[in-house]
């Protein structure tokens, strides 16, 4: 599914110099056995895109091809059962506003009145998705591959891929049993094979291979007397989904316990393998099947005619891998989805647009396979997919994580900050602050504001009165050297690189369409030598940005430091005193300006002092030699005791970045956007050339990142929610958070270029819910940045 729709994407786009090798017949791996579901809601906004393309696409293919695709638009029901998923679905609301899916939040009685064969006494509402359907999983592939070789590409049947080699001069050799294949690009499109083909060159696919479990019942009488197909149901309580399939029931249960990897301990079929499926193992599922037949008695009415048991591939996360293969030139993934009939026509369209034009029309960073590192290993992605699976069904709130598979990077603060009662959350595998839970609070997760708001409130003040400190060791960080280190550097970036020694710029590199593909701080620390950062999540991206832009025969080396240094940020009014009684350094405005460097030494460690701030206060982060971290730590706290200092974590960063109008990459900053759009014009050199910079020139704004205070009254905007003007969807929040500092609620939201203007009012839905929002002209708090500077 997932190859067919990329081969029918990449033809739309207009390339047809394609080919589609199977090993098999198309659909004898995973989809020929699934069971077509194609929902519209899903708890990630841009997967929430995905899906809705799918089930625009779908219905059409039949007229398109004149292949038999059994395309059923029943609508689906998403049950709520008590207020924590009730709360979701408000949220999951909101994306249908922006996106433009149908979606309603009914009751009971409504529920009823569409299938009234379910028992509801537990139910308080549902989501009624109109758009959702069912179809035939081998009539929609086949139905995709044709519409490709309608276009002029090729597949090729029967033929197993064997190797793949890279020539010396970037192109791929795929040997096959057929003959060797010479091409420009390669996708492992593999399934169920993906971690093997992904071995062939050096690479991985993190995915895990599971069982799965459906059942399909004998004809049921109230079935054949109705001619109305009843919707999709899908319910945590049976942690799974039933449907009619013709005049039978289907039933597809996704245990919590019990579960079951497929292939263990291989992971994958035997090469010879097709059309598999695994022995039933129903006592394994019997206790949620009873809960399906609780829910819909006449299920019950009838024996089982049939069961399913074949494998899904699932990923640490549970977004596929789409995009390029960490390290490689022109080796993509299209590959780890497990619901790729419903997933697999978005997957193609956005997987084909961002390999043609290096661009997407939708933020695909959280289905960028590089999101995972070496840390994924063998055990940490089972671990993680078999918390996936059992989740599936699962209501998870903003926040909440669990253990599986944890900790994989730590900092050597790690057991230090735990001791003081820090709550972690895993960033690319590292275990960073959250929040510190100082008299043995556990958070109560929740859309709105929670016990852990005051916690955050504590913090946000030490750092604003006092002194704060937070391990941020988890960045990427990279040494950038040589004589044209500068040139290569202004090339890549908009923005003009420190042209003093000291000097520290904030830049983005852009793609040829000049949209942002990510964000750094560069430092200059001698003439030939820059240290550059960017987020955790980016190190893997930004390295292969790194070093693929580096031209032949141009004097520069990259070298990825992450894991050489830690980092301590010191934040707050009494940051500068502070840090003067532990080094010989001169802290002072004239010697130590802000947004400048320095390599010093503090309580004896020699490291690299930057001036910067991402929370609005004076400070500094110190990048230390990792093994130093602890006794820097150490260091700073017994002195800063008397200072009042505090630990602080991520929540309280977040709130103070929104305050002071900080834009996030992943969120504010993604491929979605340009410079302009996304309001960062005074970060652009347009006195110098740089990739990008044409079609930067040319393009006028479809969208605007504007910054705003919003009348919320006990929660906040977190992003994904709408924007309304009217009742007129005008744009999407981006991220948002409560600034403890100035009492307000604030936002960043991507608008339509005429709400942009300071004082511009709009809605933000929030739970249901529109809240009055004003576009503000500047930073709520201290605009001229004059707490840095002092």
């Amino acid at each position: 599914m997932m190859g067919a729709s990329l081969l029918y994407h990449l033809g739309l786009e207009g390339c047809t110099d394609t080919i589609l090798v199977e090993k098999s017949e198309l659909t004898s791996g995973f989809t020929w056995h699934a069971a077509g579901q194609c929902p519209s809601i899903t708890g990630s906004y841009n997967l929430a895109k995905i899906h809705a393309y799918s089930n625009q696409l779908y219905p059409r293919l039949e007229g398109l091809t004149g292949q038999y695709v059994s395309w059923h638009p029943c609508g689906g029901l998403r049950l709520a059962t008590n207020a924590r998923e009730m709360a979701w679905l408000k949220h999951i609301y909101g994306y249908s506003k922006s996106i433009g899916f149908s979606m309603e939040i009914i009751g009971p009685d409504a529920i009823r009145r569409l299938n009234p064969f379910l028992t509801t006494d537990d139910v308080i509402g549902a989501a009624w998705t109109t758009d959702d359907g069912h179809g035939d999983p081998s009539g929609l592939c086949n139905a995709l591959a044709k519409a490709a070789r309608d276009l002029g590409a090729s597949v090729q049947r029967h033929n197993r891929v064997v190797d793949i080699r890279q020539r010396r001069g970037g192109e791929w050799e795929v040997i096959t049993e057929k003959g060797t294949i010479v091409a420009e690009m390669v996708v492992n499109a593999a399934g169920c094979y993906a971690r093997e083909v992904a071995r062939m060159v050096g690479s991985d696919a993190q995915i895990t291979n599971m069982q799965h479990h459906y059942v399909v019942t004998h004809p049921i009488q109230a079935f054949l007397d109705r001619n109305e197909e009843i919707p999709v149901v899908r319910d945590p309580y049976t942690s799974g989904y039933l449907r009619q399939e013709q005049k039978s029931g289907l039933i597809g249960i996704y245990e919590n316990t019990g579960f079951k990897e497929a292939w263990a301990p291989r992971g994958c079929p035997e090469w010879e393998a097709s059309n598999e499926l695994f022995a039933d193992d129903l006592d394994r599922i019997a206790p949620w099947l009873e809960r399906a037949i609780e829910r819909m008695p006449i299920f019950g009415e009838v024996g089982i005619r049939r069961v399913i048991n074949g494998a899904i591939p699932h990923t640490p996360d549970g977004a596929p891998l789409l995009g390029p293969a960490a390290g490689l030139r022109n080796f993509w993934m299209c590959c780890g989805t497990s619901f790729g009939i419903a997933q697999g026509g978005g997957c193609g369209k956005y997987l084909a647009q961002w390999m043609l034009h290096g661009d997407a029309e939708i933020n695909m960073t959280e289905f960028d396979p590089r999101r995972f590192g070496k840390f994924a290993d063998a055990a940490y992605v089972r671990d993680k997919v078999f918390q996936d699976y059992r989740l599936t069904f699962t209501t998870r709130l903003p926040g909440e994580e669990e253990m599986a598979g944890r900790p994989q990077k730590k900092s050597p603060l790690y057991e230090r900050l735990k001791a003081q009662g820090c709550v972690h959350t895993e960033t690319f595998g590292w275990e960073r602050p959250k929040w510190f839970s100082l008299d043995g609070r556990v958070e109560d997760y929740s859309y709105a504001r929670n016990n852990v708001f005051d916690v955050v409130r504590e913090e946000v003040a030490a750092v604003r009165e006092r002194v704060g400190i937070i391990d941020l060791t988890g960045f990427a960080k990279f040494d950038i050297c040589g004589a044209q280190a500068e040139a290569f550097l202004n090339r890549i970036c908009a923005n003009q690189v420190p042209r003093r020694v000291g000097g520290i710029a904030l830049v983005h590199p852009l793609s040829p369409g000049g949209r942002i593909l990510g964000e750094m701080t560069v430092s200059r620390l001698a003439e030939e030598r820059f240290y550059a950062l960017s987020a955790a999540a980016a190190e893997l991206r930004d390295q292969d940005l790194l070093a693929q832009s580096v031209q032949p025969g141009e004097a520069v080396q990259i070298e990825n430091v992450t894991e050489d240094r830690g980092v301590l940020v010191l934040s707050g009014p009494r940051a500068r005193e502070l840090l003067s009684v532990l080094t010989d350094a001169d802290l002072g405005n004239e010697e130590f300006r802000w947004l400048t460097a320095r390599e010093i030494r503090v309580a004896g460690i020699a490291l690299r002092a930057l001036r910067v701030s991402y929370v609005g206060e004076l400070g500094w982060e110190l990048h230390a030699p990792l093994a130093a971290l602890g006794e820097l730590y150490d260091a700073i706290w017994t002195r800063g005791r008397a200072l009042g200092i505090a630990n602080y974590g991520l929540y309280a960063l977040n709130s103070m970045r929104i305050e002071k109008g900080y834009k996030a990459w992943s969120m504010e900053l993604t491929n979605e956007l340009n410079m302009l759009e996304a309001d960062m014009s005074r970060f652009v050199g347009f006195n110098k050339a740089f990739v990008g910079e044409a079609a930067l020139a040319a393009q006028a704004p479809r969208f605007k990142i504007v910054y705003a205070e919003v009348a919320a009254t006990d929660t906040d905007a977190r992003g994904g929610e709408p924007v309304l003007a009217l009742d007129r969807c005008v744009g999407v929040t981006t991220s948002g958070a409560y600034g403890h500092r100035v009492s307000k609620s604030l936002v960043f939201a991507c608008v339509e270029p005429q709400f942009a203007a300071p004082g511009s009012v709009f809605d933000v839905l929030l739970q249901g819910e529109p809240r009055r929002a004003t576009v503000l002209a500047q930073a709520a708090y201290d605009p001229g940045n004059l707490r840095m500077r002092v």
